[in-house]
């Protein structure tokens, strides 16, 4: 604990058990780590992540073993791919109890190291605290973040001998300078043949996002945001990238023309599946990738240079999009796009696990309030409210508008009685189409059909339908059901009004 806090670990995000019990005690002794309780450890670990993105900064998480680091697992994932540094810290088994085959006895390193860059158990408890010090270092990989797992035996706990130590500060990240000239001169040469791909900090930043749209106005190239994003500025004032597309004829579509992709901290762009007849790689054969920086180097410093080795200079936003017009009767695709659009308070936090129904967002939010959007990275369900809840805490008053699937939030509603607990600022909004739409249209992609009702049921949400107002209010956060648009938008009013969590069920019409 004393290593965590004065390394600047603030948070702990905590679903502990019975090998933890020394590190709870001390949270009374120990200023400076504020710690929140999850009730599942998907929770935690996604709370970790988009912690993570809003902060800059490692949060702890503390779990219970090999089986509790497996049940956040998924999260972990989701973290891995979105580059979020977390220090995990799970309880072990007493070493001399570990060579016995008890109930909970397994391989915590094993499953550490599907997710971790940095794994290491200790050994004592003199070893505790520089363990806790190595495992916030590995948490950095130049601008970025990896997830490291110290794995702590009950005993280092309870034995003596333990020192704090502190972690060593981060080197500023760089960049390969080499790579400006020669990228500059490719987009003079292709010019709209040429595409600028922004990926982990090209997109993250207004100031990148402003760069970027410079070197088009001087270049004529076109540019893109990879699809997901751990973090993109959008809204009112900034320059409004657009995003490559999801469906794979469509990405390929955008991608047709390109002879070139210089990526920004991106990455050869890769469709999310294979289908049959389609291909994996999204840009079109024969085109050349060229690198400026790599996703872990200083992105937005990289632009800039290219952007002063071209001469391009700021340009004039394009004039602010007007805002919809909230239209009455059903609740459908785009008229939850314009109720979101319209009632957006200034600088919110939107987090993206709306699916299929979030996707219809992206074309409304430019005349929006300024905002931050976060999206599931790593396409493990379960993210949506986790990360609303990580999102509140690492970036304290700012409201948080939460999109969800209804299927998607069922892996982890337990996050309402945290955001409940916590008295977090957070509007979820639920998308109640009563199935797993996304798979329907997954279907059509794979060339697979339903033949009778057996299948089909394994895509329907009915029969019971959830009872999402009926779920929220049982973990303490007020709900309401709505059915029109308008209503809609005055249900997100309210939530955003109030000073805590607050759940919106949408019934969306096919």
């Amino acid at each position: 604990m004393q290593t965590l806090a004065a390394s600047g670990v603030e948070l702990c995000l905590a679903n502990p058990g019975t090998s933890e019990m020394h590190f709870v005690a001390a949270l009374d002794r120990i200023p400076g780590v504020r710690c929140v309780l999850g009730l599942f450890e998907g929770v935690v670990t996604g709370a970790a992540d988009a912690y993570y993105r809003m902060a800059g900064k490692p949060a702890a998480t503390l779990l219970h073993l090999g089986p509790g680091l497996g049940n956040g697992l998924a999260n972990l994932h989701n973290a891995a791919k979105a580059r979020s540094g977390v220090v995990n810290i799970v309880g072990d088994h007493a070493l001399a109890h570990a060579r016995h085959e008890s109930p909970l006895k397994s391989d915590a390193a094993g499953i550490a190291a599907s997710v971790s860059a940095w794994v290491r158990s200790s050994q004592s408890a003199a070893e505790v605290g520089q363990d806790a010090a190595a495992a916030i270092a590995a948490t950095r990989d130049g601008a970025l973040g990896r997830i490291a797992t110290l794995l702590l035996p009950a005993d280092t706990a309870w034995g003596a001998g333990g020192r704090a130590a502190v972690a060593p500060p981060a080197p500023p990240p760089g960049f390969d300078r080499a790579a400006v000239p020669m990228v500059a001169r490719r987009l003079r040469e292709l010019g709209p043949r040429a595409l600028l791909l922004l990926g982990h900090g090209g997109s993250a930043s207004e100031a990148a996002q402003r760069l970027a749209a410079a070197i088009a106005a001087k270049t004529g190239c076109r540019v893109l945001a990879e699809f997901y994003n751990a973090r993109m500025p959008g809204g009112r004032g900034r320059p409004g990238i657009e995003r490559l597309p999801y469906a794979i004829d469509a990405a390929v579509a955008r991608l047709a023309e390109a002879e070139l992709l210089v990526l920004a901290g991106a990455a050869d762009p890769i469709g999310f599946f294979g289908y049959p007849g389609k291909p994996s790689q999204l840009k079109r054969a024969g085109a050349a990738l060229q690198t400026l920086a790599e996703a872990h180097e200083d992105v937005p410093a990289a632009l800039q240079a290219l952007a002063d080795e071209l001469g391009a200079r700021p340009v004039p936003l394009d004039a602010v999009p007007a805002l919809p017009v909230v239209p009455e009767g059903r609740i459908d695709a785009r008229s939850v796009a314009a109720a979101v659009a319209v009632t957006l308070p200034e600088h919110a936090v939107v987090i993206d696990e709306g699916i299929t129904a979030g996707r219809e967002l992206a074309t409304t939010m430019g005349g929006a309030a300024p905002h931050d959007w976060l999206m599931v990275m790593g396409g493990a369900i379960g993210w949506g409210l986790p990360g609303a809840v990580g999102a509140a805490l690492g970036a304290p008053g700012r409201p948080v508008l939460a999109l969800e699937g209804d299927g998607s939030a069922m892996y982890t509603l337990q996050a309402l009685w945290t955001m409940a607990r916590e008295s977090l600022p957070v509007t979820v909004l639920v998308f109640a189409n009563r199935s797993y739409r996304i798979l329907q249209g997954e279907l059509q992609g794979v060339g697979a059909t339903l033949a009778g009702p057996r299948a089909a049921s394994m895509l329907s949400l009915e029969s019971p339908a959830l009872d999402w107002t009926a779920l929220a209010r049982g973990q303490g956060v007020p709900a309401q059901r709505v059915q029109t648009a308008q209503d809609l938008a005055a249900a997100l009013r309210s939530g955003f009004a109030g000073r805590g969590p607050y759940l919106v069920e949408a019934v969306l019409q096919a």
